[in-house]
């Protein structure tokens, strides 16, 4: 009688060969729904601040991209609200999910170029975070997922 280990064995005793979930690449979606929960929050904020006061960002001379800084102000705020549904939905583990999470971290790291006269450090730390959640949630594969939630995604 072959004795048991604790890794998984075919009908004929070899060991299966499936996708290995590490715990980097699950923490790599923990990672970015995590990441992009502060992002969403930070526009959120940055939103607010210049809605609620017009001279919180000073405008730039001669910038090709100025636009009103209420303005930013309500774009921030509710692509901040996006980027925080996208966080929460990557806890479903659907291929979709990852897919919108990597578009909305694409489109938050072009908003925050953008935005980077008005806010250059901030701008940056985001641009960053942006391009990490990105390469967290492209390196996590539907077979990963599939291993790691035990359903059909």
């Amino acid at each position: 009688m072959a004795d048991q280990t604790s890794t998984e064995q075919t009908q004929y005793g070899a060991p299966a060969q499936g996708p290995r979930i590490t715990p980097l690449l699950l923490g790599g979606v923990v990672f970015a729904a995590c990441m992009m929960t502060i992002i969403g929050l930070y526009q959120v904020i940055v939103g607010m601040a210049a809605i609620i006061d017009d001279n919180f960002y000073q405008d730039v001379p001669n910038y090709p991209y100025d636009y009103d800084v209420n303005y930013w102000g309500w774009f921030h705020m509710g692509f901040g609200i996006v980027v925080l549904a996208a966080a929460f939905s990557l806890f479903s583990g659907k291929t979709w999910a990852r897919v919108v999470g990597i578009v909305v971290a694409s489109l938050s790291a072009l908003e925050n170029f953008f935005f980077t006269p008005y806010y250059p450090v901030w701008s940056v730390i985001i641009i960053a975070l942006d391009v990490l959640v990105i390469w967290s949630l492209a390196t996590y594969g539907r077979a990963q997922a599939h291993k790691a939630y035990g359903a059909p995604l």
